[in-house]
């Protein structure tokens, strides 16, 4: 019997390959604010955070400007962007042998929640799921009392499970996700990080971040989630 009762998945560089999609949303967004980059792999930093921190990040925008920019994203996203991604090799399998493990599965993602579940829905993986959960399409609800959105989503995601206030089932849940960000969200809230290197972030930083499970493959990951 595995050690996981309970997982969650970040979307983003873990269930999908989506830098596609977001680095020309990204591009588009720049352009449009009179900034050409034409190097679509500088842009990956922006798959995983929520778009207004790497905007301020990357190119010192106030508030304002990344309201502005994040429009012009989304209007790129919704009418291209959303499905310039494809599921990593092996994950739809991996779903499913889970699924037929008797594991409760949910995505903590934070991409607005409608979006989340277009895609799921695209690729035909929604049903292995429980809960689908993403972040507010509003960026400045993404913060709320000093959390991250990353720490509300996967909380949102624990509640949605039934695990939030227990502790027995923290222990035995994990948090799937291939940036810092995922790593952090999962031990803020009690469950155990499992990271991944087939995204976007490396083994360096999920270490640095307190990720001690690492995954290179999605074999790898299975079994991990599932021995």
């Amino acid at each position: 019997m595995s050690r996981f009762t309970y997982c969650l998945f970040d979307l983003d560089g873990t269930l999908s390959a989506s830098a596609p999609g977001i680095t020309r949303c990204v591009q588009y967004a720049l352009h449009c604010l009179g900034i050409e980059e034409p190097d679509l792999k500088s842009l990956e930093t922006f798959v995983g955070p929520p778009l207004g921190d790497e905007f301020k990040r990357r190119y010192g925008f106030d508030d304002k400007t990344c309201a502005i920019a994040i429009d012009r994203y989304r209007e790129r996203y919704r009418k291209a962007g959303i499905f310039e991604c494809k599921l990593y090799p092996g994950i739809q399998e991996m779903l499913q042998a889970q699924y037929e493990a008797g594991q409760k599965l949910a995505v903590a993602s934070s991409k607005p929640e409608a979006f989340v579940k277009q895609i799921m829905e695209h690729f035909q993986i929604a049903p292995y799921f429980s809960a689908i959960c993403g972040a507010p399409m509003d960026e400045e609800k993404q913060k709320t009392g000093g959390k991250t959105s990353k720490e509300i989503v996967v909380g949102k995601a624990l509640s949605s499970l039934g695990v939030l206030s227990d502790p027995r089932k923290k222990a035995a849940t994990a948090m799937v996700g291939d940036r810092c960000f995922d790593i952090q969200g999962a031990l803020a809230n009690g469950v155990v990080p499992v990271g991944v290197t087939f995204g976007y972030g490396t083994r360096e930083e999920l270490e640095e971040a307190g990720c001690r499970l690492i995954a290179a493959d999605s074999k790898a990951l299975e079994r991990i989630l599932l021995s």
